[in-house]
């Protein structure tokens, strides 16, 4: 399964390396693993797994050691749960990270402490922008650019009156920023609803039906999303006013939501039918271990792993060279999900967005295909408040 894997880029050769020293890779990973956004980072942590069996459960001649926390959905339990795995854990990586606001208070806890930090998905604005630090890197995209990309779409469909909705937490408002940077219509409402107390939408809903949008755009991830697109379909809005959405939609919710998202369109960095040689793998060996589809969560979790993974080949297992290891990993040379890309000067990926749309496959079962590429090697517009040059 390795030798299958890096043979898709033609790699083998340069990452199989001649090891020197094999200390052991000691990851953390911090994410939801219970309660209902636990789906969430089990799938993240599935996709760890596979990594991991690709790799042969070592990097190089070094084992690998991985230790998962949860972080129970609360910004200070993940601050607790990174704290440990820095201090008492004395790992070489923290990595994981669903939730922004999660990310934002666990990051001095580990940034400029020793272990490289990679979030597997959370992008706020800070840690892209003012807040970028060389020891800080992203699989994922930063919060913005999906929406920012969802504009675009929006532009083209014409459509002139918007309404959004979004958890009033800190993706949530990056989310908002990004629609609304590149959207050209009118904004004729927008509620930021508590997060994540509230999974009744009747009195935004009723005020939707009252304003008659052409569109509605939402931000809604894990159970809120299930709760939003069923309450909009019972609200008698599906088929009235067209919804789009960002990270709401997804292979965990599609087997619940089925004929309520099916057509509906979505911007994301990833599909599971892009058509590259390591998501042909991934999908293929992921569907056979798990049955099921995986998400761009479990996508960008799998990278994760092979750029720890880049990092600890290209230093031979010498696990103290933190400088050979961030230039490897600055170099994007791992065998990526996303197909070739390359990191901006504040380590976050430029890379290419979609279109997406809900479909059924041949086997019946609900998932997305491709329909377009919004953004071609896009850059997210923190990167200039960036000071970090390399």
């Amino acid at each position: 399964m390795k030798l299958r894997l890096l043979g898709a880029l033609s790699l083998g050769a340069m990452l199989i390396g001649q090891v020197a020293l094999a200390d052991t890779v000691k990851i953390g990973f911090v994410t939801t693993l219970t309660g209902g956004a636990g789906a969430i980072g089990n799938d993240m942590r599935d996709a760890v797994e596979l990594a991991l069996d690709h790799l042969g459960r070592k990097m190089g001649a070094s084992d690998v050691e991985m230790i998962y926390e949860d972080d129970t959905f609360k910004p200070d339990v993940g601050k607790q749960k990174t704290e440990k795995l820095v201090k008492k854990d004395k790992v070489h990586f923290v990595t994981g990270y669903i939730w922004s606001h999660v990310l934002l208070a666990s990051r001095n806890s580990v940034v400029g402490k020793g272990p490289f930090m990679i979030t597997s998905n959370a992008g706020p604005g800070p840690v892209a922008g003012k807040l970028c630090h060389k020891d800080f890197f992203s699989t994922s995209w930063q919060n913005d650019q999906t929406t920012m990309a969802m504009g675009e779409v929006l532009n083209q469909l014409g459509i002139k009156d918007l309404y959004i909705m979004a958890p009033n937490y800190a993706a949530g408002k990056s989310m908002v920023a990004g629609v609304t940077r590149t959207f050209k219509g009118n904004i004729v409402g927008k509620d930021m609803t508590k997060f994540p107390a509230q999974l009744d939408f009747s009195a935004e809903l009723a005020k939707i039906r009252s304003v008659n949008p052409d569109a509605v755009f939402v931000f809604y991830p894990g159970k809120h999303g299930m709760q939003f697109f069923k309450q909009y379909s019972q609200a008698g809005l599906k088929d009235k006013v067209p919804l789009y959405s960002a990270f709401t939609v997804d292979s965990l919710s599609l087997p619940r939501l089925k004929d309520l998202a099916a057509g509906s369109l979505m911007t994301q960095f990833w599909a599971p039918d892009l058509p590259t040689p390591i998501t042909k793998i991934f999908v293929q060996d992921y569907r056979k271990k798990y049955g099921r589809y995986p998400t761009f969560y479990a996508a960008q979790s799998y990278d994760t792993i092979m750029l720890i993974d880049s990092a600890v080949r290209a230093v031979n297992g010498n696990l103290s060279d933190k400088d050979g290891m961030r230039t490897a990993m600055r170099r994007a040379a791992f065998p990526s999900v996303r197909g070739s890309f390359k990191y901006g000067n504040n380590h976050f990926p430029i890379q290419n967005f979609y279109l997406r749309k809900v479909i059924k496959d041949s086997d019946g079962n609900y998932t997305t295909r491709i329909v377009k590429t919004v953004y071609t090697n896009h850059q997210d517009p923190y990167a200039k408040d960036c000071k970090m040059s390399w």
